[in-house]
């Protein structure tokens, strides 16, 4: 009887060799692991370029005629109107040669008012045999040639108006006048075309943002296939962020883009307009452009901490794939959407994509998937599920 109840404890220490294993491989011990089920949403995509602003438009005020500067009429700095006079030139010198044009202009009308008479009346004699064919053909020439006269010097004197009126130097645009280049008693001369100031037009303002050519084909082709929605307009909105870090409070607009590609930089220039009323604004400043290049309707975005790299450089992912087993999928997440990664290839709707516990797992184990829940600073994981 000993002998029996000896074998029987024996027997029933011995582990059945048909039993699960121990650990992470058998159904009992599959490891829980927390999951996102991937899911289709909206997102408006942009992208973060350095720009440079410039003005709407710049006017240098050269000097168009010779003289002495007499008058300064404007501020350094002030905003000017269109046609305000800046600069007076002493006016003089072509004051008169206007009045000369004047004179010649009143001798060749006298000259040829005389040989229009002159040639009617010889037209009257020249039918009674009193004067010669000859002698009126050479009266009817001179009086066309006064005529000419006349024309000539009426331009010598709408010429003499013009230089005179360049005496009186105007500015070309509404804008902010920059540093006087000349001071009362300056020599300027047309041919040297002496700068006297720079106008700029400050509102709206430009802003110029390079960008890679690949990156621009690639922005077409998914507005052509219907992947990005841009305004109604057509028009991409642009944002943008200040040198010291702040953003402006205007949105502006995409005018065009450079039909010219930069062979040093692959980029090509893209121009933004912005409307400045308040002049924050300055030609030159740097700053930092948003360009908002459309909305992705379903969108797949993934945590970028679910998201790692093989040897490779291809981004990859853990998902819980069929009989609950581990998968690595090879994705394409080429683009940063806030902290997430856009999703492009090697997912669908309906995936599960393992968040945690990624040090731990392989492919090929079963896992037990739960709804993963983002561990909030200063909180236990597991306690909180």
């Amino acid at each position: 009887m000993a002998a029996l109840l000896c074998g029987l404890s024996v027997a029933g220490c011995t582990k059945k060799p048909g039993g699960p294993p121990m650990g992470m491989g058998g159904p009992q011990g599959a490891m829980e692991v927390g999951v996102i089920t991937v899911a289709p949403t909206a997102v408006t995509l942009t992208q973060d370029l350095p720009a440079r602003t410039a003005a709407f438009r710049v006017a240098e005020v050269r000097a168009r005629v010779n003289g002495i500067v007499q008058k300064r009429l404007f501020t350094e700095g002030a905003d000017v109107k269109e046609g305000q006079v800046l600069y007076e030139i002493d006016p003089a010198p072509y004051q008169a040669e206007l009045d000369s044009a004047l004179g010649a202009l009143n001798r060749a009308e006298a000259n040829a008012n005389a040989a229009k008479v002159k040639e009617k009346r010889y037209a009257e004699l020249v039918g009674s045999k009193v004067v010669s064919k000859q002698d009126y053909d050479d009266v009817a020439v001179l009086s066309r040639a006064n005529e000419a006269e006349v024309l000539s010097a009426k331009a010598a004197v709408q010429l003499a108006r013009i230089n005179l009126g360049y005496t009186k130097v105007t500015s070309p645009l509404n804008g902010r006048a920059g540093v006087s280049q000349v001071t009362e008693g300056a020599y300027v001369q047309s041919s040297a075309a002496t700068l006297f100031v720079t106008i700029q037009q400050l509102d709206p303002m430009y802003v110029d943002v390079p960008q890679s050519s690949n990156e621009l084909l690639r922005l077409r082709k998914a507005v052509e296939k219907g992947e990005l929605g841009v305004d109604k307009a057509g028009q991409a909105r642009v944002k943008l962020r200040l040198d010291d870090g702040t953003e402006y409070s205007r949105e502006g607009t995409l005018q065009f883009s450079d039909a010219t590609v930069n062979p040093s930089t692959s980029s090509v220039t893209i121009r933004a307009i912005f409307p400045n009323p308040d002049g924050v604004l300055l030609p030159g400043l740097f700053v930092r452009a948003r360009l908002v290049e459309g909305r992705k309707e379903d969108a797949l975005l993934l945590p970028q901490s679910t998201v790692t790299r093989n040897p490779k450089g291809e981004a990859t992912a853990y998902v819980v794939g069929e009989g609950d087993k581990v998968e690595l999928r090879v994705l394409k997440a080429d683009r940063a959407v806030g902290s997430q990664w856009l999703v492009t290839e090697g997912l669908k709707t309906g995936d599960r994509v393992i968040a945690d516990n990624l040090q731990k797992i392989r492919p090929g184990i079963p896992v037990k998937a739960v709804p993963f829940v983002p561990q909030v600073p200063g909180t236990n994981t597991a306690a909180a599920r």
